[in-house]
């Protein structure tokens, strides 16, 4: 059988050389937060052992030459969009990257800046804050999480994400493939770790039914009930299962649970509707 040989041009072997040579570029960017997501990614102990193998182009937390406009492969955003720049910041890191990684509670669900979502309008905050004043900013606008302005290709959430999430992220990318968002509660890994469930057995308002994994149920695990801050289980996957209706059994009233999820959830667009699963009725 006689083989057949492809003859690359010699300035293409340049090109795949280099392609393959190349590292994958990086930039950390912040809107309106607390910094904690990015704090985390800074600190990651281990953040050494694959620093060689990525080129980091922008981090304001780390260098003050970072910018928004440099081209990366992979932008990790945290903060929520809170500001007319943090939008105009927003759609400039979109542009400039290949693929976009929300980070955390505020980018990905809006923070606790986003709790009265739909309950008050913006002036009504502004005046309950500030008072009726000539105080203005202008510049200000309701918060809400990224998606709701550009395209998130992966979300990484937590308030802040977990360490070895972060790692699990990069590696990823780093062997051309992607990671896996995780679709089911914390409860399974509460019964991993042995813990008693808070809910049935102290009826504590634990939402660990129906909040997104990957925190190893820290607090339910310090005897703290879940507060929801990685945010609801994506993809409609155990939302509000039998555990979740012991709500209902244990005496919490709906406007209670509504308001205990609003605290990282408020954006959830099926909000109302999974309530409804748990508590009866119509549609609202």
């Amino acid at each position: 059988m006689t083989m057949k040989t492809t003859i690359i041009p010699e300035d293409q072997k340049i090109e795949i050389k280099e392609e393959i040579k190349r590292k994958p570029t990086i930039g950390v960017y912040a809107l309106t937060s607390c910094y904690g997501c990015q704090l985390k990614i800074a600190t990651v102990s281990k953040i050494i052992e694959i620093a060689d193998s990525v080129d980091i182009e922008s981090f304001y937390m780390l260098s003050s030459a970072s910018s928004m406009h440099k081209k990366v492969d992979i932008a990790f955003v945290e903060g929520s969009v809170s500001t007319k720049k943090d939008l105009e910041e927003l759609l400039e890191i979109r542009k400039n990257s290949k693929t976009l990684v929300g980070v955390g509670a505020c980018a990905l669900q809006g923070g606790v800046q986003s709790w009265n979502h739909g309950d008050k309008n913006y002036k009504d905050l502004f005046e309950n804050v500030y008072g009726k004043s000539k105080i203005e900013i202008s510049e200000a606008i309701e918060a809400k999480p990224i998606e709701e302005y550009v395209k998130v290709d992966f979300r990484l959430p937590g308030c802040p994400p977990e360490e070895e999430e972060i790692i699990y992220f990069i590696s990823t990318f780093l062997f051309g493939s992607w990671p896996e968002e995780k679709d089911y509660p914390v409860c399974q890994e509460c019964r991993f770790a042995g813990n008693i469930c808070l809910l049935i057995e102290k009826n504590e308002p634990c939402l660990g039914s129906i909040t997104t994994a990957g925190c190893n149920a820290r607090c339910i695990s310090y005897n703290v009930p879940c507060i929801g801050c990685r945010g609801p289980v994506p993809n409609d996957v155990a939302w509000f299962d039998s555990l979740a209706k012991v709500f209902v059994e244990k005496g919490f009233t709906e406007e209670y649970i509504r308001e205990r999820m609003k605290i990282f959830g408020s954006h959830h667009p099926k909000l109302e509707e999974l309530l409804t699963k748990v508590f009866g009725g119509e549609k609202k």
